[in-house]
């Protein structure tokens, strides 16, 4: 392996700054399922223990950079070897409700809630300004450059995963167990033959505008 594919492993160097400077609690967190048009936004918050360095750190990546087994097993580690973890929820309807930008937020809220130690600093991926209660350090790539940034998406991605193989049940002949919910040219075939199901998000255009015509249809029949 090359020094530069090396160098671009997810690392401790955020959080080791703030350990060296009293600060315990640091949280990374990362979402997955912006894009899809189906299912939920999902958010994970994770801490990396600070007394030591499980093996499993050097196998860090950005999820997307793994494979479904990878990422599996990697899950397990993290929620088996790291101090805390959790995970937030926002489901189709009321991220239709509340819009992208809030259902970030609101999803990124209730992973922390949910952890037994409030965070004294948060690491997040991206740019959006969370506008959380706590000192927040947006970092664009994180989940490619931080450890706890990577933990949190390896974990956010296997939940939402294991969901969206379970809708796939539930509401079959969409295709979600294999395309998560993205717009993948099988699952626009499903939606032009089917319609939307419960769990698409009406306010995305794929969906919106098979619900348009209907809408319309139905306004001048009454």
């Amino acid at each position: 392996m090359t020094q530069r594919s090396a160098s671009q492993r997810p690392n401790r160097r955020r959080e080791l700054k703030h350990w060296r400077n009293g600060t315990h609690c640091v949280v990374g967190v990362d979402e997955v399922g912006r894009g899809p048009l189906a299912g939920p936004l999902v958010t994970a918050a994770v801490s990396l223990p600070t007394d030591r360095r499980p093996a499993w750190l050097r196998e860090l990546r950005d999820s997307k950079q793994l494979t479904a087994r990878q990422r599996a097993r990697l899950a397990s580690l993290i929620q088996e070897g790291t101090l805390q973890w959790a995970i937030g929820w926002v489901d189709a309807d009321q991220l239709d409700e509340i819009g992208m930008s809030a259902a970030l937020r609101l999803a990124c809220r209730r992973a922390i809630q949910q952890l037994p130690i409030p965070p004294e600093v948060v690491l997040a991926d991206g740019r959006d300004d969370l506008r959380l209660p706590y000192p927040t350090e947006m970092v664009v790539k994180g989940d490619a450059s931080v450890a706890s940034i990577a933990a949190a998406s390896i974990i956010a991605k296997t939940a939402r995963d294991a969901w969206m193989t379970e809708l796939d049940q539930q509401y079959p002949g969409y295709g979600f167990a294999r395309h998560k919910g993205y717009g993948s040219p099988a699952h626009l075939r499903a939606l032009t033959e089917l319609g939307p199901c419960p769990e698409h998000r009406r306010s995305f255009a794929p969906v919106s505008a098979l619900i348009q015509p209907r809408l319309t249809f139905d306004a001048a029949a009454s």
